[in-house]
């Protein structure tokens, strides 16, 4: 196995400054190669609680000042991922990629006191009918111990590479399911919380310039939102998310969001606003 290149950042890396990278940088293009291990790791993360507060808002978690939400890690990390994306040996560009599924493990509860040592790796890809796959996982430790991890899949889609069908729904009634209202803003609003002013989130002119239709939502934020309407049912502090990102989520829009829960699982889901087809299928599982 070939020795990850390695990156060791003194700070967290500005969003800003990465994105002027991500936007301006010129990148050939997928080389047709495998891409390389590349490890990006950031010491001492503290967490500012103003920050945590926002985003819970957002996302709609009940915050207490004291209890990190799952899946808040994630907006740290991201800026590692960018860093990724921005080194010189990833010939092709973030804008367009397509994030997939995620799986966050969080070991035991996290807590804004908490001081994490942070660290993101390239660690494996594969090209596929639809494009070029690969595996970015995501380890946060507080003295040494692993108390929270995710994986992350994305897809940087190949010219000629093959559309999948329109997903499906499972068989989960939709009958009684919750309905949500996503404003126009909300995408703004998450960018604020989280600082990831991708541009795609943010404006409907901005968006059509890289082919989308509307503004979408960040896929991370649906995920979140799931999570928080699902906080009262989770029963221990070790437990894992794991969602597959389907249909694209346009906003201002009007979805639908059910669960079914027992005793070692939650299955849940997140439709359009007639319960048909599926914009995230994910479940939780207790560690």
């Amino acid at each position: 196995m070939s020795v990850p290149h390695r990156v060791e950042l003194h700070r967290l890396p500005s969003l800003f400054n990465l994105y002027r990278k991500i936007f301006f940088g010129r990148k050939p293009g997928w080389d047709q190669q495998s891409l390389p291990q590349i490890q990006v790791s950031l010491p001492n993360v503290s967490i500012d609680e103003k920050q945590v507060s926002k985003y819970a808002q957002i996302c709609g978690f009940n915050y207490d000042g004291v209890t990190l939400p799952a899946t808040y890690l994630h907006v740290i990390m991201f800026r590692l991922h960018a860093e990724i994306f921005t080194q010189d040996m990833v010939t092709f560009p973030l804008l367009g990629m397509i994030h997939l599924k995620n799986t966050i493990k969080q070991y035991r509860k996290l807590q804004t006191s908490d001081i994490f040592d942070c660290d993101c790796q390239l660690v494996e890809s594969e090209v596929t009918d639809s494009g070029l796959e690969f595996l970015l996982r995501s380890q946060a430790l507080v003295n040494g111990e692993l108390v929270w991890e995710s994986f992350s899949t994305y897809l940087y889609r190949i010219e000629g590479g093959k559309r999948v069908r329109p997903p499906r729904g499972s068989k989960m009634d939709f009958t009684e399911a919750q309905l949500l209202s996503i404003d126009a803003d909300c995408g703004l609003k998450y960018a604020r919380a989280s600082g990831d002013y991708n541009l795609i989130h943010l404006h409907p002119f901005l968006a059509k310039r890289f082919g989308f239709d509307k503004v979408l939502a960040h896929g991370m934020w649906s995920k979140a939102r799931c999570l928080a309407l699902l906080e009262n049912n989770i029963q221990r502090d070790a437990f894992s998310v794991n969602v597959e990102f389907k249909l694209p989520l346009f906003m201002p829009s009007d979805v639908r969001f059910n669960a079914v829960n027992d005793e070692s699982e939650i299955q849940f889901e997140l439709r359009d606003k007639k319960g048909k087809r599926p914009h995230l299928i994910g479940k939780v599982e207790y560690l």
